[in-house]
């Protein structure tokens, strides 16, 4: 069986669906789709390659120490575009402008975005008047000098995959109901604590399970740069919200690449913390996954670091925090001055090998500015690091499958054509697949803890190509596209299968201005190395988030 070449959407995409219903057909599709995600090779891998059946997924330490000099060097600071963090409680504690300005110029720019162009609605839902009510009280805590902290009085957005209270939690979907979280995520409730104001809650692809941005129950936000092209998911209004202005920060989940991969293609900060180090209590799907991760996107790794330092902490109802060390006091955001004299970097070249031309050429010459500045860039070998993106797609679909059984038989025909595609192939696959997948995920942590023995960190591009193309039909149905799928997961799923904290930042442009980002990986709990490395790149001006065309300036 031969599937149509390349992009499949609209009428030969409900053609698919339909004739997946047979159980043949579907087992003949799916045979097809393994073969394009080279999830079949992993199958044939030698049984070396494994290990044994986990026990738990808790992500494994290479080192005893995270502890490193410090050159203490100055924190980036941004005196025009972007605004971030930083910049906008600075001008609250010199009283050049109010939280209530602030947040009312986030909202209204929300708002004219919307209305200017239907590729730019990132939100589901603002909140306008609490979010002013809170700015209001924000500015008095600013006028009489005793703000909650770094955060206080700045607009953040909030992923509809995370209860925030007010807002229905409704993850991508078109039936679920429009019933107001009771309360908020660990994660959004830490950060309000702090001062931060929800102004609204953004658009994610149904359920998460697509990294390209797409989703036809939304009117999902195109890419920052180019109208024409992807923002990549599932975090999708979440980046894009950050890219064009509207917030300095926002909060996302990544379990496959969901918020590296928006983040890169639009040109901003992210990361996927160690699995554990932030709560995951208040995530709305049904069962979730073991692979998922909230974790924060932003204009500056100063607000990446804020994020992380006020989230992170143990939480009773999810177990998994339980097993993190405490950060010490300040301590990411006192790595972004380590700076990266004398840090190794292993350098996988076969994944390097696997990047498109400009993607590589970009990163690497980010790497040399690494080098120039002090690091020691060492090459490493992961023979499994170019199947990890195989046992992922297996791990997360298997896992999902299972978490929507119940909703797919309430809801079948509301769902999505390309998630009831997904669904009918999963079904179609052999039952000792997970069970497989995650033997290899065991042996893929083991090369990684060997790996990050000896160098501090590891470094790859964040995608394998830039933002796909995307026509207003496709998006309108949805469609498969297995290439721009393992472009945009290619290198991600190191990450969420070893559970170990990942970042990107914005390090340079292809011809077209298509933003094209560099990833850091770090040992488990060792945030704070990743961030250093960032921040080194962030400062010397080699990671930059440039403006777009339309770009909200929150402080003009």
């Amino acid at each position: 069986m031969k599937l149509p070449v390349g992009r499949i959407s609209g009428s030969v995409l409900r053609a698919l669906v339909f004739s997946a219903r047979s159980v043949p057909f579907r087992s003949a599709l799916a045979v097809v789709v393994r073969g394009e995600l080279g999830i079949d090779a992993v199958r044939r891998l030698a049984a070396d390659a494994r290990g044994f059946v986990p026990y738990d997924l808790m992500p494994r330490r290479a080192r005893e120490s995270h502890e490193r000099p410090s050159a203490s060097l100055p924190i980036h600071r941004s005196t025009g575009w972007p605004r971030t963090v930083d910049g906008l409680t600075e001008a609250y504690r010199n009283g050049t402008v109010s939280p209530e300005v602030v947040v009312r110029r986030a909202l209204d720019g929300a708002r004219r975005l919307a209305s200017q162009s239907v590729y730019y609605d990132m939100f589901t839902a603002r909140a306008d008047d609490r979010a002013v009510v809170e700015a209001r009280a924000s500015a008095a805590r600013w006028a009489a000098g005793t703000p909650l902290g770094e955060l206080d009085g700045v607009p953040i957005a909030v992923k509809e995959e995370m209860d925030a209270e007010g807002f229905p939690t409704r993850l991508g979907t078109s039936f679920m109901p429009h019933v107001p979280a009771a309360r908020d995520a660990v994660f959004v409730a830490r950060l309000r604590r702090a001062g931060a104001i929800v102004i609204g809650q953004t658009s994610m692809t149904e359920y998460g399970l697509s990294p390209l941005g797409v989703n036809a129950h939304r009117a999902m936000p195109r890419n920052a740069y180019d109208p024409k092209r992807l923002a990549g998911g599932s975090s999708t209004g979440s980046a894009v919200a950050v890219a064009l202005g509207v917030v300095p920060l926002a909060l996302g989940a990544d379990g496959g690449g969901s918020i590296r991969v928006p983040a890169a293609y639009n040109g901003i900060f992210g990361i996927k913390p160690t699995y554990g180090r932030i709560s995951c209590t208040g995530h709305g799907s049904p069962g979730g996954t073991s692979v998922v991760h909230f974790g924060p996107l932003a204009s500056s790794t100063h607000g990446l670091a804020l994020a992380l330092d006020l989230a992170a902490g143990a939480d009773p109802a999810d177990r998994a925090t339980l097993a993190a060390p405490p950060f010490a006091a300040g301590e990411p955001v006192n790595a972004l001055g380590r700076g990266v004299r004398g840090l190794r970097l292993g350098v996988p070249e076969s994944e390097w090998a696997d990047a498109d031309d400009e993607v590589g050429r970009v990163g690497r010459a980010a790497l040399g500015e690494l080098e120039a500045r002090g690091a020691v860039l060492v090459p490493v070998e992961l023979p499994l690091a170019r199947h990890a993106a195989a046992i992922g797609y297996l791990t997360i679909a298997i896992e999902g499958r299972a978490a929507l059984r119940a909703v797919e038989a309430a809801h079948r025909e509301d769902l999505g054509l390309d998630l009831r595609l997904f669904l009918a192939n999963v079904d179609a696959f052999p039952s000792d697949d997970y069970v497989d997948a995650q033997r290899l995920r065991e042996g893929l942590r083991a090369e990684l803890v060997s790996v990050l023995r000896g160098v501090d960190a590891i470094v790859l591009p964040s995608a394998k190509s830039v933002a796909p193309p995307v026509t207003d039909a496709e998006a309108a149905s949805g469609f498969i596209d297995t290439k721009a799928l393992d472009g945009a997961c290619r290198f991600a799923f190191l990450g969420n299968l070893s559970g170990l904290p990942a970042g990107t930042a914005p390090v340079g442009r292809d011809a077209q201005g298509l933003p094209i980002g560099l990833q850091v990986v770090g040992d488990a709990w060792d945030e704070a190395c990743v961030l250093q490395v960032l921040a080194e790149l962030e400062r010397e001006g080699v990671a930059e988030v440039v403006r777009p065309k339309l770009g909200v300036d929150l402080l003009a």
